[in-house]
């Protein structure tokens, strides 16, 4: 059974229970019923599900509450995981409660829980806000998180609100009055990566003049936050869960070993356990940095909140009227309907450019212009961050890639990956992170 306490589909204080019953396997007759959004089963510990079957990958399947519907989703799994006798070709489908699913020599069939009370969450964290369900259980389990000193991975796509979640969690944590320190994983050379952590004595290679103070060092009883982790090669991986497993570090070209008092939080856009599933990334680091996971979901996961997050964004700059007085009806009915490739930060971004021209540009969307013609794929992106805006990009060509092999293979993904000459595990892992169905 889960102990975890995060509720799936929330009215009010009630939401709706999954329950998950082993078929055959293993584990047959064991019942799961979890109050999470979402339930996770393979055959690694860390899971909610746990299976012994050996046909089984270490994390195999997610199964996940979305807007009032069952999402399978296969992990990148070795043998996959299969419905009605046919595999899930996109990596995800919207199941039916009574779904029989089966993974390797084991079945499950998926179904609704009882309803529950959950409690109150909150609809604000530090600058982290929602109105909407999704958001609401995200921000209630950080609160309760932050209260404990276990280490928090933070998924979700680019502009969500990784660092804004990460940072609440910090300010609402005994070691608020501590540093915050952010290290970007994806910016860093792998030359430089001990640097940046752990510091180095002055002299220790060509241009080390002085010496540099690593981030573990500054964060002493405060927080570090590593973003996009799931970029870091697996050299680098090895050096980070070394120093996390002593709590000790040693600057590079120094001998004394310092000891650590800080908290980690992590975040990244790609699926860790698929990139585990693959050897991509440690599973005994993953072990040390996933103590709790919580997911951020995108907004176009979550339209209810935009108009609250319009008028945020007003209020933020000054504006001293309300979102009514530059986004009509119809203008706001677009705002809904908009995909939102960069998420809330783009919102934002679109906000503050219709404040300042005194009415909303025009917004793009599905990849068209207004009137059919192809919408310059960059043109979106440039009042965002170049880090940011990279990301953006390379994410909808990832997903528009995929989505074209698929419609090539006829969803066939083996066939798939064969057509554009990639592994086969890492087009499942995009299939999923881009939750094309």
């Amino acid at each position: 059974m889960s102990d975890r306490t995060v509720p799936i589909e929330q009215t009010g204080r009630l939401v709706r229970a999954l329950r998950v019953e082993v078929l055959s396997g293993p584990e047959a007759g064991r019942e799961l019923v979890s109050r999470s959004d979402s339930v996770t089963v393979g055959g690694a510990d860390g899971n909610d599900l746990v299976l012994t079957d050996k046909t089984v990958s270490r994390f195999h399947l997610e199964l996940r509450r979305s807007a009032g519907r069952i999402l399978a989703i296969d992990l990148a799994s070795t043998n996959g995981t299969r419905t009605g006798g046919a595999l899930l070709q996109s990596g995800s489908a919207v199941v039916d409660p009574g779904t029989v699913l089966v993974l390797g020599a084991t079945s499950l069939r998926v179904d609704d829980g009882e309803i529950v009370d959950v409690g109150e969450t909150p609809a604000r964290l530090g600058d982290l806000f929602g109105d909407s369900a999704a958001m609401r259980r995200v921000m209630g389990q950080a609160s309760r998180v932050a209260a404990t000193d276990v280490s928090v991975l933070v998924f979700g796509e680019s502009g969500t609100g990784k660092e804004l979640l990460a940072r609440a969690i910090h300010d609402a944590s005994p070691r608020a009055a501590e540093p915050f320190v952010t290290v970007d994983c994806g910016a860093i050379t792998p030359s430089l990566f001990a640097s940046e952590l752990f510091g180095h004595e002055r002299g220790a290679f060509t241009s080390a003049d002085r010496q540099h103070i690593g981030a573990f060092e500054r964060a002493q009883g405060g927080t570090v936050f590593l973003d996009e982790i799931g970029e870091l090669p697996p050299e680098l991986q090895a050096a980070l869960l070394g120093a996390l497993e002593r709590r000790r570090i040693r600057r590079v070209g120094g001998k004394e070993e310092i000891a650590i008092d800080l908290r980690l939080v992590s975040a990244t856009h790609r699926d860790l356990r698929a990139l585990v599933n693959s050897s991509a990334f440690r599973l005994d680091l993953f072990y040390r940095i996933a103590v709790v996971t919580l997911s951020v979901p995108p907004l176009r996961e979550r339209p209810e909140d935009i108009p609250g997050l319009v008028e945020h964004f007003l209020l933020e700059a000054g504006h001293a009227g309300t979102s009514r007085d530059l986004f009509a009806a119809d203008a706001m009915k677009r705002l809904l309907g908009h995909s939102w490739p960069g998420n809330a930060r783009e919102l934002r971004n679109f906000v503050l450019g219709t404040l300042a021209l005194g009415e909303p540009a025009n917004l793009h969307t599905a990849g068209a212009e207004e009137g059919g013609a192809a919408q310059d794929p960059f043109s979106r992106v440039l009042d965002l961050a170049y880090r940011d805006a990279k990301r953006v990009v390379m994410d909808d060509f990832e997903r528009r890639y995929v989505e074209h092999l698929l419609k090539k293979s006829g969803g066939n993904v083996r066939q798939a990956s064969r057509e554009g000459q990639m592994d086969r595990s890492y087009l499942m892992e995009l299939i999923k992170r881009h939750r094309i169905k």
